[in-house]
């Protein structure tokens, strides 16, 4: 357990950070929900961790901890007044609009999360590790196993109205058009792409970019103003 402890070091660290933003940042405020359940879901891994519910722990915490330090940089990018990537960019951006529903912050976060950040994390946690991403498949998968089981539990806390409601809202219509199981299958398979072009130099980087754009881009759609 000792050991352990010492491993989930990093964890807590993400932890106090992420409860600090929930603490700061208006109730409202776009970036304060996705925070709150990106905290739930990082608390859940950690509980998981101390379960013992991850076959390889030491990769399943370096996963975790590079996936939540790009969702740090990116606050604190934007804090100091620069540009973040191109897929936080449209919920950095729209973060206060009153047309915007709290489900669509929440899912527009978990998109630029998964589709983009989730894709470097395991190329970081690979160079921190010194293995391949094959090596971090069990890991990945039950991140992403924990991540599906709270988007569930998302929609139903953050859907407005009774049910035969949700039928013609056209908050319905625009969420499902997105798919965390589509965008996590998307998300292994620019991993191992990035692994494999991690030597070429500007077609590394030009990847990069136009994943980064392409997630900015159904993140920015999933963030239209349906009222207001």
């Amino acid at each position: 357990m000792a050991q352990l402890e010492h491993l989930t070091t990093p964890v807590d660290a993400v932890l106090r950070r992420m409860r600090a933003l929930d603490a700061a940042l208006p109730e409202r405020d776009g970036v304060a929900v996705f925070n709150r359940v990106y905290l739930a879901v990082t608390e859940e891994v950690g509980r998981h961790l101390h379960g013992g519910r991850f076959g390889d722990p030491r990769a399943a915490i370096a996963l975790d901890v590079r996936f939540a330090e790009r969702y740090l940089a990116a606050v604190d990018t934007v804090a100091a007044g620069r540009r973040p990537p191109a897929c936080w960019r449209p919920l950095f951006q729209l973060r206060h609009h009153p047309g915007v529903r709290p489900l669509q912050f929440a899912l527009a976060g978990i998109n630029a999360h998964i589709g983009h950040d989730l894709a470097l994390a395991v190329v970081d946690a690979c160079r921190t590790l010194g293995c391949e991403p094959a090596e971090l498949e069990d890991e990945f998968d039950r991140v992403g196993d924990l991540l599906v089981s709270l988007e569930e539990r998302i929609r139903e806390d953050l859907m407005p109205g009774p049910d035969l409601l949700q039928i013609a809202d056209p908050l319905t219509h625009l969420l499902g058009s997105w798919s965390l199981e589509r965008a996590r299958d998307a998300t292994w398979a620019a991993a191992r792409a990035l692994w494999a072009l991690r030597r070429c130099g500007d077609l590394a980087e030009e990847f990069t970019e136009r994943l980064d754009a392409a997630v900015g881009f159904a993140g920015r759609m999933l963030l239209t103003p349906l009222a207001g």
